[in-house]
């Protein structure tokens, strides 16, 4: 690859990021779940259940279609992978569910007063385009940068999104709460518009990654080779010991962050009384900030080694949490907000690129797969369990506090990944 063509495919990488986070932010994050709840009757949902009316409210009923949606993308992911692998199909693959992602994106603006059925379908499948994607998007890293270039590649990439994905959900913001600027009658108007402005964005921005990051050749021998299913490829990944530690490991304490993400506006309103204004404004300001937290954490990772710059924020998440029990006050909010933005981003990008710097060549999309299922089952245990403990002790401070089990764990673990070892077996260290 010359020079300039790295430099085109290194940019159209990370315009992927810019675009697709703008659904992270708009749909996952900080405006759909509130309009979700706000298309569900006051009253909840009721179900005629063995002759017992079952209630579903709104919170519930959100949480359970961010967990279909997970699901179906994490049985289809190793399929998937090993799909793109054999063929060289990760760029088609990429575009298909990328633009099942927008589809599912822009037509949420379809979705008026009381149609939370559809708003549930197409958000359904605007996350399936979202998850789906990442596998190929994610699947590219070890393909366009050289092993000791993976750390800044990654960090660039996620710096990339949380600046594109803040900038897109301040418009929305700025929309929404000035609604009658840009001729709309009504907020719920412009949240719908909003849902299209995200859809087009995520397109728009996509388009350097489909021109200008190319695939590699399959290996013959792979051209043959069946899809596998989740068994065979859980027997390909388990002779890399280390790889496989650190999936585990990944699986335990992204549960945590994910958590966290998913929880934080709820325990701002009714811990510390936020208005929603507030905590969407906390949410941009993480946006923001997180972007140089991911530059950072890249240089740490180059400077001392990519383990040590994660264990470095499981540290601090831990501490984090437990002053999360003892909050009382919105500022602290705040203040918690600004050290997880410096901290958020270079999680998630070192953690990515050492995953990558394991992975043998032209097993990538494959693998990834089985990476994207544990990004996906982090939307399931770590809110399962916060609402297990606030159920039983009537404390959401308990429920938050349960989550350093997520962040002890995976620090422990992955404190016994010899990663020089893992990427001497893959064949991508010096023997």
């Amino acid at each position: 690859m010359s020079p300039v063509d790295k430099k085109r495919a290194w940019i159209g990488w990370c315009s992927y990021d810019w675009a697709n986070s703008a659904f992270a932010t708009v749909g996952l994050a900080a405006v759909l779940p509130v309009y979700f709840v706000s298309l569900v009757p006051e009253g909840g949902l009721h179900l005629p259940l063995l002759g017992m009316d079952l209630t579903l409210k709104a919170a519930s009923l959100w949480g359970y279609t961010i967990s279909v949606s997970a699901m179906l993308v994490a049985a289809m992911a190793p399929w998937l992978g090993a799909l793109a692998d054999a063929r060289g199909w990760r760029r088609p693959l990429l575009i298909l569910f990328c633009l099942c992602g927008v589809a599912g994106t822009s037509l949420l603006s379809l979705a008026g007063p009381g149609q939370f059925v559809l708003a549930a379908f197409f958000f359904t499948l605007a996350n399936i385009g979202f998850a789906g994607g990442n596998i190929f998007y994610n699947a590219f890293l070890p393909v366009i940068a050289a092993p000791q270039e993976v750390d800044r590649l990654s960090a660039h990439g996620f710096a990339w999104g949380y600046l594109g994905g803040g900038l897109c959900l301040a418009a929305v913001f700025v929309m929404i709460q000035h609604y009658s600027w840009f001729g709309f009658a009504n907020q719920g108007n412009a949240t719908r518009a909003g849902f299209l402005l995200t859809g087009l964005w995520w397109l728009v921005f996509s388009l350097p990654t489909f021109i200008w990051v190319r695939d590699k050749q399959p290996q013959p021998r792979a051209v043959t080779r069946k899809v596998q299913n989740y068994l065979q490829t859980f027997l390909e990944i388990r002779p890399y010991r280390d790889l496989l530690r650190f999936l585990i490991a990944f699986l335990l304490y992204h549960d945590g962050i994910e958590t966290i993400i998913v929880v934080s506006a709820v325990f701002g309103r009714e811990e510390l009384g936020m208005s929603q204004g507030a905590i969407l404004g906390c949410f941009l300001m993480i946006q923001i900030i997180a972007m140089p937290g991911a530059l950072l954490f890249g240089r740490i990772a180059e400077r001392w080694s990519s383990r040590s710059a994660i264990l470095a924020c499981l540290a601090l998440f831990i501490l984090l949490t437990i002053y999360a029990f003892f909050m009382r006050h919105a500022w602290e909010f705040w203040l918690l907000g600004l050290v997880v933005a410096l901290i958020l981003g270079g999680s998630q990008a070192i953690s990515r690129s050492l995953f990558a710097s394991m992975i043998p060549s032209h097993k990538e999309a494959e693998f990834f797969g089985f990476y994207a299922i544990g990004s996906k089952f982090a939307t399931i245990f770590g809110p399962l369990l916060f609402a297990l403990i606030g159920s039983l002790t009537g404390s959401t401070r308990l429920s938050i506090l349960g989550l350093l089990f997520f962040f002890v764990a995976g620090g422990l673990l992955l404190l016994t990944v010899d990663v020089d070892r893992g990427r001497r077996l893959a064949g991508k260290g010096s023997p």
